[in-house]
């Protein structure tokens, strides 16, 4: 705890209002239908709510009052809230649409997470699976996604390479590209993914009272839309929500400081699944209005949050420990974060360790 932090903050200056401009009037807000979710997910024999564990030990070194982490590294056996995005975008096809999945296959790149959740969805349902992989995503990924059934193919140096790619072949092949991000005429599948994501929320919502706190970490926002657009439904405007980032992968954070959708630039994160540099709309569109804070951390930061987190019993990754790696880099922040004494933070474990 005695670390020099560096951790960047921006306070949203669109909060409440949102982003008006012209790439996002298209674009639907996240969704907050969870029970839509749940109803599907109470026929899957896998299903089941995640812990949400309290953290005294963590929250006394952080001097504030309570620390919840919603632990979804075991999440339907996948290791990461993503077995609640893709897969169920299948499962709707397949059971409320009643499309027949065996002609069908999904297409989409990934940095692993989301890539297991189209496997083992396909798989599931008798469809097939491709997933495209940057060469930066471990062997180990491709190997549990090869175990889910799916044809693996490499291409390109980087997320947004391995999704120009999977893009391609869906149209060279009649392939269901299956996104977990979103961009112009490109969005229905990918709102419906979000959606599935809301359930950890409303999970929470059964299992602590309204944090004071939120920090959630974002790659292409995906998550961290839909659990900010939960929370404000559930909680209100009360709840401080910090949205966090590599300071290599500023995706959200450069949209919202240009006050419009901008690519970003960055050398490369080794918090891989947060290394995307350029964000669903969907998620920005929402975030834009409900979040609170902008935050960049740190490799070393990154890197230090998962330390902390395997200390605790709570192993993970840079990518899933980094809402607690921002929480542990703000005491030059407090006053800005309106964290104190009383606070009550809730973060969200995304993912196993590798």
């Amino acid at each position: 705890m005695g670390s020099i932090y560096a951790m960047d903050i921006l306070q949203n200056p669109h909060r409440s209002t949102g982003l008006t401009v012209d790439i996002l009037r298209d674009i639907p807000a996240p969704s907050t239908d969870a029970a839509a979710v749940q109803a599907l997910l109470a026929r899957c024999p896998d299903a089941a709510e995640t812990d949400m564990l309290q953290a005294p030990s963590m929250a006394q070194d952080i001097k504030i009052a309570q620390l919840s982490v919603k632990d979804e590294r075991g999440r339907m056996g996948l290791g990461s809230f993503k077995a609640l995005g893709a897969a169920y975008v299948i499962a709707h096809s397949a059971i409320v649409k009643g499309e027949a999945q065996s002609a069908k296959t999904y297409v989409t790149a990934s940095a692993g997470n989301h890539g297991l959740s189209v496997a083992a969805g396909a798989k599931a349902f008798g469809a097939a699976s491709v997933i495209f992989l940057s060469q930066s995503v471990p062997e180990a990924f491709a190997e549990r996604l090869i175990a889910q059934g799916a044809t693996v193919k490499r291409a390109g140096e980087t997320y947004e390479q391995s999704m120009s790619a999977a893009q391609a072949a869906a149209e060279d092949n009649g392939w269901t590209l299956l996104s977990d991000s979103s961009w112009p005429g490109y969005s229905d599948l990918s709102h419906r993914l979000m959606e599935g994501y809301t359930v950890f929320m409303a999970e929470a919502d059964r299992q602590i009272s309204a944090p004071t706190h939120i920090f959630l970490q974002a790659g292409v926002g995906g998550l961290a839309g839909a659990a900010a657009a939960m929370a404000r439904k559930l909680w209100g405007d009360a709840p401080v929500i910090v949205v966090v980032e590599p300071q290599y992968a500023p995706a959200l954070h450069g949209c919202i400081q240009a006050g419009d959708f901008v690519p970003a630039k960055g050398p490369g994160s080794a918090m891989g699944r947060l290394d995307c540099l350029e964000a669903s709309l969907i998620a920005l569109k929402g975030l834009a209005k409900d979040a609170d804070v902008f935050a960049l951390i740190s490799e070393e930061e990154g890197q230090a949050g998962a330390d902390y987190a395997a200390a605790h019993q709570m192993e993970s990754t840079a990518s899933g420990a980094a809402g607690l790696a921002a929480l542990l880099a703000s005491p030059a922040h407090r006053a800005a974060l309106k964290l104190d004494a009383n606070s009550h933070v809730l973060v969200i474990l995304s993912e196993g360790p590798e």
